[in-house]
């Protein structure tokens, strides 16, 4: 066994352990900002968010392609490494909070509308200040039941993948 210190500390994932993952977080930021911005600066942050997807799913690939060499069943390993890491992200990073973002938004901006007399200005800076308040407490929770939904589904089809790690 290699004990020696490059062999022990685990590798830095670039789109997980920098301040790249962020860049997964986009369209949340978008989503929270939509009463304020134009649309096109909303689908912009989820092209950000999908390009921050794409990259990590290739990246995955690429690993499993150099860890399993010429071995058989390469090209399936990396398939699954890729097909699981886009499936993973796609929901947890960008269609499930983009969705709940969306909505704690558009509530918001509803009930302020509803219950207050504050100047439209005010509401929508509010809702925004709401939404983007909102995005860490979702991230565990949407993580955890993304990995349950595919643990439950997809990954039974091919015996199973990576599980993401914060």
């Amino acid at each position: 066994m290699d004990s020696s210190p490059e062999k022990m500390t685990k590798e830095v994932d670039i789109y997980r352990d920098t301040w790249v993952r962020f860049l997964g977080y986009a369209n949340e930021v978008g989503e929270a900002f939509r009463a304020l911005v134009p649309v096109s600066m909303v689908w912009a942050s989820y092209a950000v968010a999908t390009v921050y997807v794409s990259a990590d799913a290739m990246d995955k690939g690429k690993k499993a392609a150099a860890e399993h060499g010429d071995n058989p069943g390469r090209t399936t390993r990396v398939a699954v490494a890729v097909v699981d890491t886009f499936v993973w992200q796609a929901l947890a990073s960008v269609a499930i909070p983009g969705f709940t973002i969306n909505r704690v938004c558009a509530a918001s901006l509803y009930l302020l509308g509803r219950t207050t007399r504050l100047p439209l200005s005010v509401r929508k800076w509010t809702t925004t200040a709401i939404g983007l308040s909102t995005i860490p407490f979702i991230i565990t929770p949407i993580d955890r039941s993304v990995d349950f939904l595919l643990d439950s589904s997809l990954r039974k089809v091919y015996g199973g993948g990576p599980k993401h790690e914060p």
